[in-house]
Order: C-alpha cells, then structure tokens, then sequence
C-alpha cells in the first residue's frame, strides 16, 4: 500500500469526517426512535375522546374508591389490577365494564354497590387520581406493572378466605393476588 501524500489525505480527510458524522446520525436516530417507544406520552385528560375520557373516568373512580389514600404505587397497582382484568374472559373487556361488573348482587369492586362516603367534587386528592389514571390509560404498555399481574387484591384487615389464589405484591394496605389457574 502507497502512502498517501498530504495534498491526497486533505482530499479524504473530509470524506472520512462525512461518513463517521453520518454513521452517527443514523445510530442516534435509530437509538432515539426505538427510546421513543419507551417513552411515556404527556396527555391531558380534556385532549382525549369522549370514549377515553369515559374509562379514564371509571379507571380514575375505582382508584379513588378504593386506594385514595395508598401510596402512589398502590393507586397505580389499583389500576393496573382494572387493566389487567380487561384482558381475561372472566371480566369486562372495557375499563368501565371491569369497575361496574356484578355477580349476582355481590360487585367485583365493594364501592361501587355501596354508598360513597367520599366525595369526588372539586376534591383536589380526586384531581390528582384523574391525572394518574390519565397517566396511566395511555401509558401503560410502557409501565411496569406493581401488582404483579394481579386481577385481585383486598385490604389487609379482611379475610376473604380465597382458596387457589397465589399473592403477587403487598403494597400499603393492600394484598394482591392472581388466581393460579389463571398462570
């Protein structure tokens, strides 16, 4: 191999600079883009379809009702539990049909049969539940689920007496489960 001269590698030096400028661009783009998947979308609640809205409204219910007052992470294992319901045969395959599902006169979720004693109006713990559940219904595909697939739980001072259940998180006064032929 002949050496190049000066005058020739002044010629490839910017050939050389092009193609490693370029072959960085197209590894940022390519990092970027498959890192956009990952990344959570920002959404307001009044953005979305009167449909959205109405399962962001019964998601935002049923985590108010029943963890308003858990840590975060137990609100969104609440929800997350809603979701995952949505995907078995067992419940409704809508948001709002998993939260107002009987059976017979017993309701999968006890405050939905009973009257609320805690007010939704203008409540700002309310507020941030429907921020969360907004959060939630448009992100959850990218999230990670606290409740460990669960499709129950129930507060820790009640003993349902389930048989065939394995627990999958315990997270502020809650205990989740999932059945275990549903494994």
């Amino acid at each position: 191999m002949v050496p190049l001269n000066l005058g020739e590698k002044m010629k490839v030096m910017p050939i050389i600079a092009s193609v490693g400028i370029g072959l960085s661009v197209m590894f940022l783009s390519f990092v970027l883009s498959n890192n956009q998947m990952l990344m959570p979308i920002k959404v307001y609640y009044n953005m979305l379809s009167a449909e959205a809205k109405q399962e962001i409204t019964c998601l935002a219910d049923n985590i108010f009702y029943e963890s308003a007052f858990e840590p975060k992470e137990g609100k969104l294992a609440v929800a997350f539990v809603t979701l995952n319901r949505t995907k078995h045969d067992v419940f409704g395959e809508s948001i709002c049909e998993v939260v107002k599902q009987k059976t017979g006169r017993t309701c999968q979720f006890s405050w939905y049969c009973q009257e609320k004693l805690l007010t939704k109006n203008d409540n700002p713990v309310y507020n941030e539940i429907l921020k969360l559940a907004t959060y939630v219904y448009v992100n959850h595909d990218k999230m990670e689920d606290p409740s460990g697939g669960a499709l129950f739980y129930h507060a820790d001072y009640v003993k349902p007496g389930w048989k065939n259940m394995q627990k999958t998180a315990v997270i502020g006064r809650h205990i989740f489960y999932i059945r275990k032929d549903f494994l």
